[in-house]
């Protein structure tokens, strides 16, 4: 029925013309399709947030904990995500935060993201990114500082 991704999305978008309703579920299928590229999803979350703020936060979750996805796309998507429901975007952030297979920056700023969010659970995220090894010098440097900032004790 469609040629690719992209004809999907443009298909979602016609329909949120006629029907919000229909155009919601159909990109929110879009967001959480694996087999869907990554920028692809990332923009149907975001249309979707425009659509229906409510049914977003699935969709964003869904790509930021997604392993598969670009570094960048899932910190997109955990920002998305923090607009429209801060509270859930805190696990995706976390999660983010703590996964070694995370570009050095991403990680921070998703933890910088998370102390945005729930201070308290930033701590966790920022000692993560300090004592590993693999992690450059300047950003663990930056994660000691949030984490002196978020806990003084630490």
């Amino acid at each position: 029925m469609y040629e690719d991704d992209e004809g999907r999305l443009d298909a979602a978008e016609q329909l949120a013309e006629h029907n919000p309703h229909a155009a919601a579920d159909a990109l929110s299928a879009i967001a959480c399709d694996q087999a869907v590229g990554d920028e692809v999803r990332l923009s149907a979350a975001e249309q979707l947030a425009a659509l229906d703020p409510g049914a977003a936060a699935p969709a964003c979750l869904a790509i930021a904990r997604d392993q598969a996805v670009g570094d960048e796309v899932r910190l997109s998507a955990a920002e998305q995500l923090a607009a429209v429901n801060p509270g859930a975007a805190a696990p995706a952030c976390l999660v983010i935060a703590c996964d070694g297979t995370v570009g050095d920056e991403v990680r921070l700023s998703a933890a910088e993201q998370l102390a945005a969010i729930d201070p308290r659970v930033a701590a966790p995220a920022c000692l993560a990114i300090a004592r590993d090894g693999t992690v450059g010098d300047e950003v663990r440097l930056s994660a000691t500082e949030q984490l002196a900032a978020l806990d003084p004790r630490a």
